[in-house]
């Protein structure tokens, strides 16, 4: 579950409820005002997660207590902004708008998502027959894309995967909470795919290293990150159907949202 201002009804009571009762108190009116926000973004800042003002599922889990090893820091924010040489008002936008509030499972495994047309490739290249694998395993290797199964049915996928070739699995799957493909791992200099995964395992700021990573190695996606042209960042980063899902609107949005907070606390 994720709230945002805007949002209306019982949960949104509950969520405030749960605010007063964890010191930071605001009315229950049903509605996520701009107090609430301001009340989830103090106990964020007091719980060390990015400061953003959404109740997604690690400020949920923060309301009880402390944030969850592994969780995405507000300084990680900063460090990934000072490493591209953008505002981290940019990077601000870009996690509200890629990492959809999470990068691991709530079993604690890292988000994935199995590229079956990808393994077909990198099989091919192997000299594998994908073709003949294909024809047993449909779901799991095939010259197009889809077969997904979502969350984590898709560690379901990637063992099979595995039991044909391991690296090549591991390659055909986009990682965490920035879905970098683990096909990148040479070109943004891990030492191997089992090192990449190692990553992906270890925290939502390594996602967020691996984002990074990715960014500095395509100088047309970061200079449209440093000149926030984010049509062309989002074509970029999610491909043609960019415009499909909105990401250059919401992109655009949650950066001008971003940018009016740093403006009010300045």
């Amino acid at each position: 579950m994720i709230l945002r201002e805007g949002d209306i009804g019982n949960d949104v009571a509950l969520l405030q409820k749960r605010l007063t009762r964890a010191a930071f108190a605001v009315a229950e009116t049903h509605v996520f005002d701009q107090a609430t926000e301001a009340a989830v973004m103090a106990l964020q800042c007091a719980r060390g997660l990015v400061v953003d003002g959404i109740a997604g599922p690690k400020t949920l889990i923060a309301l009880a207590g402390t944030a969850m090893p592994g969780h995405l820091a507000d300084a990680d924010l900063v460090k990934a902004a000072d490493a591209l040489g953008v505002p981290v008002t940019v990077i601000r936008a870009v996690n509200e708008v890629e990492s959809r509030g999470a990068g691991f499972l709530p079993e604690g495994r890292p988000k994935i998502l199995f590229e079956r047309h990808v393994f077909y490739r990198l099989l091919r290249v192997r000299e594998i027959d994908s073709d003949v694998l294909a024809a047993k395993y449909p779901n799991i290797v095939s010259s197009r894309r889809g077969g997904y199964m979502g969350g984590a049915a898709e560690y379901t996928r990637l063992a099979i995967a595995e039991g044909i070739h391991a690296d090549a699995a591991h390659e055909s799957a986009s990682w965490g909470a920035f879905q970098i493909m683990g096909e990148n791992w040479h070109a943004l200099k891990y030492d191997s795919v089992a090192d990449f995964v190692a990553c992906m395992q270890r925290s939502e700021a390594d996602h967020l290293d691996a984002f990074v990573r990715f960014i500095a190695a395509n100088p047309a996606l970061l200079s449209a990150l440093k000149g926030r042209k984010w049509a062309a960042f989002a074509k970029g980063y999610n491909g043609p159907d960019y415009a499909r899902n909105l990401y250059d609107v919401k992109l655009a949005r949650a950066y001008d949202k971003y940018a009016e907070l740093e403006k009010a606390a300045a």
